[in-house]
């Protein structure tokens, strides 16, 4: 009965997740308009809402190697920019739809991670972490000067872009320049002569982009569910739990590990072809520490471990940085308008350290905060807040049932 109650809880887990996920963009029907939740805060732009949807993705990944064994990562985002190159890479060559680009970024960022893993796992620790950073700085240092030609360095991979003129072989442009244009016009899928992405016709821009990220997302939910609740999720749990236990009895816990890192490999994968999918440029900056850092940020602040939170975790940052890195000088002198002009002077100095270029000191201060009060994230915020509703009943009805008898 417990099995049948916690497969039916993880349904409607995933239902309300869906539901959130999927009101959250607007659409038309048959001349009926809606307006999603998304818009109420201000964040009802595509754009917005397809980072909400991707880094979400990338977060879940993270959070099955993070939050599910406790190796800490610093060279996801070594993935996320494998990802990006090979869909700029399948859109050039072969087709502007997006399902063979997204299942080749998967396929070649799972692979690259079960190099990186099998090299990476053989250390524990803040070791491993140290390692998965070099490793990812050195990707981001071969794609942004050895690997030019494939990369197109600093200047970034674009799709009607190969290389320089002279390290492309005319027979390579001729294929793109005009192979390509061949596959897409089957589908009509063609703006000034350019293709773009799409699915099977379908423009993956705007809210019709926001979607099929959005349905990727609860894909990648309802696998890192199960991934959770099934036995090879438990191994991973123990081995957060007590690695060295589990050594002493005989279990080789690395293939365990690998198996987790490649799987987390992959959702970053995903991520980056996504990225390339909604905007194709695939760029160097993608593989930076600070990348990696990011989806570090997002799944801690929104709760390591736990199924909601690393999504929760990239949406408040995602938000905050749409929200507070377009503030600038200009729009605090009209927010402090009514101060007078030399109080003005300091409040625009004070507070322009923490929006525009500086909002990432806000977001700093915001993750310093959540670490000191909520270790557990903001999910733990929330279980506290649950906590206190659930449980007055409950002690009121035992204080009463505990009075003496007269």
């Amino acid at each position: 009965m417990m099995g049948g109650n916690s497969v039916r809880g993880d349904w409607l887990l995933l239902a309300g997740f869906a539901f959130v996920v999927l009101s959250a963009g607007n659409f038309s029907i048959s001349g009926f308009d809606y307006t999603g939740w998304a818009t109420l805060i201000g964040a009802g732009y595509p754009d917005l809402l397809q980072k909400f949807a991707i880094y979400g993705i990338f977060a879940i990944g993270f959070n099955i190697l993070f939050g599910l064994t406790g190796y800490l990562s610093f060279g996801h985002a070594a993935f996320l920019g494998v990802g990006s190159y090979a869909s700029v890479w399948m859109f050039k060559l072969f087709t502007m739809n997006v399902i063979p680009a997204v299942l080749f970024s998967v396929i070649v960022a799972g692979i690259f991670a079960l190099i990186i893993g099998f090299v990476s796992l053989r250390r524990s620790g803040i070791y491993f972490s140290i390692i998965t950073l070099a490793f990812a700085q050195m990707s981001y240092n071969l794609a942004y000067s050895v690997l030019t030609p494939i990369t197109n360095g600093e200047t970034g991979l674009q799709v009607r872009h190969l290389a320089p003129a002279d390290r492309a072989p005319d027979y390579v442009l001729k294929l793109v320049d005009e192979d390509l244009r061949w596959v897409d016009q089957a589908f009509g899928v063609v703006e000034h002569g350019i293709p773009i992405t799409n699915l099977f016709g379908i423009k993956m821009s705007g809210f019709e982009g926001f979607y099929f990220c959005a349905v990727l997302l609860i894909i990648g939910f309802f696998i890192s569910i199960r991934i959770a609740r099934s036995n090879f999720g438990m191994m991973l749990k123990a081995i957060k739990s007590n690695q060295n236990r589990l050594n002493y009895t005989g279990i080789n816990t690395r293939p365990y590990l690998l198996a987790a890192f490649v799987v987390s490999g992959m959702y970053a994968g995903l991520a980056g072809s996504l990225l390339a999918v909604t905007d194709p440029l695939a760029g160097a900056e993608r593989m930076q520490w600070t990348a990696s850092g990011e989806v570090v940020l997002m799944t801690i602040m929104g709760g390591a471990g736990t199924l909601v939170g690393p999504v929760l975790g990239a949406m408040i940052i995602k938000y905050f940085e749409n929200i507070f890195s377009a503030i600038n000088d200009n729009i605090l002198q009209g927010i402090f308008s009514a101060l007078p002009e030399s109080l003005q002077e300091i409040m625009v100095a004070v507070v322009g350290m923490f929006v525009g270029d500086g909002w990432h000191l806000t977001l700093g201060l915001l993750f310093m905060i959540i670490v000191i009060f909520l270790p557990g994230g903001l999910m733990e915020g929330a279980r506290r807040i649950g906590g206190l509703f659930l449980r007055s009943p409950k002690v009121s009805a035992a204080k009463s049932t505990a009075q003496p008898a007269e």
